[in-house]
């Protein structure tokens, strides 16, 4: 009696216990928000619709309605003088990075800097990009800072710090004497900006290696040392050998993960289009056969227009004139790519260029370079979560995406420059910005 006594006893605290965690656990029903804008552009159609209202539950929208209501109790945005957008999205940054002009610029970075305090600078650039309403970005490496960018990462998912969603590379690859830094004492071991690899061996350790420190995609620098001959093509020296980077390529895709590849002349692009990577970086020159197999195989174009054109001037005054012949030679590549029917995406390169510069100064050249403003909208919406692999969740304002939302006075259709002044900006239903009434 006494052992079945005790064990009602027991079977009771246990049945209290566990019924008071589920109590506990209970959370009250998220309230839904809902906005209403003045116009709304659709990614997906090109159209804009006018006087529509965004009803949002959590983290996700559940429903977009021209001239609807909002939702019972409900907390109203009104943005009834703004155009709304997705939430941008730049598929090229350096969080890590503040600029390098000049060799002397990113040497110093990476030699009196360290790591500790670049990823404080790190943090400060995440808050910029999400404020300037990119709420998803694509970081292309820490340049010598290891798994930085890992780390900010997490810190942002975790609710650390503010931030964009993160896709990461970590740690780029690049062959033994092809990348910064170069032209020390060969006796003193300095820092370099990417992980040396040599060989297909090597190269598929180094892929393995880098996921399982969490990297999301593999970067690989394909080539160097630029210069323009009489005919207008922007020659290169390939870094990798072919069977490197098709090493890499495979064993990056046999573990479902993407590649990226810095390859910005002739024979760069080439080599990484016959490796089969998954996007080319700057693509200052790319032939037209390149073009032709990239639109076939759906191989992205991130151009980087604006980068070029910044540091263009710095490096011709240290000696590399070819820099600013490459501005003519990019513009002519990225309207044959547009014309070839390329996917093209978004992309700056900010940390190339100080944080301080809104990176949405992209828009105005791509479209100047040929796109109309629907499709350069679409490149750093719709195309860049198509890249990422996010579409679902990110890339259009629709029902079951992703509450990630911007807004602008002004009419990005006719204006583009207008994205350069975001002054609403949500992330998963929390208003990081909002404009001053």
């Amino acid at each position: 009696m006494q052992r079945a006594g005790l064990s009602v006893v027991l079977l009771f605290t246990v049945t209290s216990l566990v019924s008071a965690q589920s109590r506990a656990n209970l959370k009250p029903p998220v309230a839904a928000q809902s906005i209403r804008c003045g116009a709304l552009i659709e990614t997906d159609s090109g159209q804009v619709r006018h006087n529509v209202v965004i009803v949002i539950q959590g983290d996700r929208i559940t429903q977009v309605e021209e001239n609807g209501q909002p939702a019972p109790d409900s907390a109203v945005i009104n943005l009834s003088d703004h155009t709304c957008l997705p939430g941008l999205v730049d598929a090229h940054t350096h969080t890590l990075l503040q600029g390098d002009i000049t060799a002397e610029d990113y040497d110093a970075q990476l030699l009196k800097e360290s790591t500790a305090y670049r990823a404080i600078l790190a943090t400060r650039n995440a808050k910029r990009a999400l404020n300037y309403g990119f709420t998803s970005i694509r970081d292309l490496e820490t340049e010598g800072a290891g798994y930085a960018d890992v780390d900010l990462k997490k810190a942002i998912n975790n609710g650390v710090i503010p931030g964009p969603r993160m896709t990461v590379v970590g740690r780029a690859m690049d062959v033994t004497g092809a990348y910064p830094l170069q032209g020390y004492n060969w006796e003193i071991q300095v820092p370099h900006g990417v992980q040396l690899v040599d060989g297909p061996d090597e190269a598929r350790k180094a892929v393995r290696e880098q996921i399982s420190f969490g990297s999301d995609w593999i970067k690989v620098y394909s080539d160097r040392s630029y210069f323009l001959r009489p005919d207008g093509v922007l020659d290169d020296i390939p870094t990798f050998t072919l069977d490197e980077l098709r090493a890499i390529v495979d064993e990056a895709h046999r573990e479902r993960h993407k590649v990226a590849s810095h390859a910005m002349a002739l024979n760069g692009v080439h080599n990484s289009i016959e490796a089969g990577v998954d996007s080319i970086e700057h693509g200052v020159y790319i032939s037209d056969a390149d073009l032709k197999t990239m639109a076939q195989k759906g191989i992205y174009y991130i151009p980087t227009i604006f980068v070029a054109e910044y540091v263009a001037q710095g490096r011709a005054n240290a000696g590399a004139k070819v820099w600013l012949d490459m501005i003519k030679v990019h513009a002519d590549t990225f309207n044959r790519a547009l014309k070839a029917g390329v996917k093209i995406v978004f992309g700056t390169d900010v940390g190339g260029f100080d944080w301080s510069i809104d990176p949405a100064v992209e828009f105005p050249l791509m479209v100047k370079y040929g796109m109309t403003p629907i499709q350069a909208i679409r490149a750093a919406t719709s195309t860049a979560a198509e890249l990422l692999g996010e579409q679902k969740d990110i890339g259009s304002v629709s029902p079951g995406r992703f509450a990630d939302i911007v807004a602008v006075k002004g009419d990005p259709m006719k204006d583009i420059a207008v994205l350069e002044k975001v002054d609403f900006v949500m992330k998963g239903g929390e208003i990081v910005k909002s404009p001053a009434h």
